[in-house]
């Protein structure tokens, strides 16, 4: 199916919240009725635990964008749950790692 039919003509999400890792989780407690069968797949790909937005778009084979503007509708629409990745963690001290290593050699 065309994407422009899957996301009703639109090609930008309501929300440009959505990065590629992204954590997409569905809220359990709302019905499906009156949403279209890639609304309904996504919700119930989610269901299992989260995935990335890269991960759905994946799993329902449809190119990330399309996935992102069906994210944005379930997301306004309460279905969906977003998290941000994670923040990027601190490099380690490179002279402490090499302190390290040399402590583990003089052990060897």
């Amino acid at each position: 199916m065309r994407p422009y039919v899957v996301t009703g003509g639109r090609a930008y999400p309501t929300r440009n919240t959505f990065d590629l890792v992204s954590l997409v989780i569905a809220a359990n407690d709302l019905s499906l009725s009156g949403l279209s069968p890639e609304k309904r797949d996504l919700i119930v790909l989610c269901r299992g635990g989260a995935l990335s937005v890269a991960e759905v778009a994946g799993y329902l084979s449809l190119p990330v964008s399309v996935t992102k503007v069906l994210l944005g509708d379930l997301v306004d629409s309460g279905h969906i749950i977003t998290r941000a990745p994670a923040p990027p963690t601190p490099r380690p001290d490179t002279q402490l790692l090499q302190e390290v290593l040399d402590g583990l050699r003089a052990l060897a």
